[in-house]
């Protein structure tokens, strides 16, 4: 894309590269898995709301998700980040201590672990965009699919050194801190496992902990794919399909995985539709 003259008020997109002739067939399919983002998360979202068995802890940090899935660009990595983190603990209080989880996952604890996970996730972001702010424009075109951070301070021919070298330390922190978290969560879990020896308790961790641990190997390596496109220099093709797959599959992954393996909401569901077919007309 040629870019547009600097004294532009305007800022332009940079649009996905496709012949012709696929225009139309790569909105539409664009426009069904967006469609099927707001659905599934809007969905889950409102089964939690709705249903009082399903507000707990678990489900309300899945509430918070979701609703970073559907709604938010700027503060979807670091949230699903810190939530993740939050998630793991869970597991692992519910599993290794469960004569204490109830007193551990208070209503009081995990509205406290919520406002912290969503705090880091806006002051990372205000830190950002208060380095781009002191920058002045001289471009208009902005080379990704969103006006993320790293492309809106490219817009400038300024020196972005110190945005470069911050944005590089506070991914590292947030990534270390998070994969750190979530790993020691993991092997005491393994630890309990093992020493109790007990195949219901297995079973359980199992069942609990598999789903999760897929949902944020999904988002750990799409949000690793999405940093090094911007870090590195490739075609704009390669560029463009991490940050569909940063966006999109940790989005429409999550509310269906966890529908399909958790077994109240699946049960929610199933009695769902299950009116809808049997509801007289």
């Amino acid at each position: 894309m040629n870019n547009v003259t600097y004294n532009s008020p305007i800022l332009v997109i940079e649009g996905i590269d496709v012949p012709p002739r696929f225009i139309y067939p790569v909105f539409a399919l664009l426009l069904v898995i967006y469609l099927m983002i707001l659905t599934t998360n809007i969905g889950v979202m409102l089964l939690i709301m709705t249903d009082r068995r399903l507000q707990q802890p678990m489900y309300l940090l899945l509430f918070s998700l979701s609703f970073n899935d559907a709604f938010f660009t700027h503060t979807f990595g670091t949230t699903c980040h810190t939530v993740m983190v939050i998630m793991a603990f869970d597991r692992y209080v519910a599993i290794c201590h469960p004569l204490r989880y109830a007193s551990i996952m208070s209503p009081t604890m995990v509205a406290k672990l919520t406002v912290s996970a969503w705090s880091s996730a806006i002051m990372l972001v205000t830190i950002f965009v208060g380095l781009s702010l002191r920058l002045t424009r001289c471009r208009s075109a902005i080379l990704n699919g969103f006006c993320d951070n790293p492309s809106l301070y490219k817009l400038s021919c300024q020196d972005v050194s110190i945005n470069n070298i911050c944005g590089l330390i506070l991914t590292i922190v947030l990534y270390v801190s998070s994969m750190g978290s979530v790993a020691f969560t993991y092997f005491r879990i393994l630890v309990s496992c093992v020493s109790k020896k007990n195949k219901k308790l297995n079973r359980k961790a199992l069942q609990t902990c598999a789903t999760h641990l897929l949902l944020y190997m999904i988002m750990l390596w799409s949000g690793f794919l999405f940093i090094i496109s911007h870090r590195l220099q490739i075609h704009v093709r390669y560029r463009m399909m991490a940050f569909i797959i940063f966006h999109i599959v940790p989005a429409n992954m999550n509310p269906i995985i966890y529908a399909l393996q958790t077994k109240e909401l699946k049960t929610k569901i199933v009695q769902i539709l299950h009116s809808k077919v049997t509801q007289p007309r």
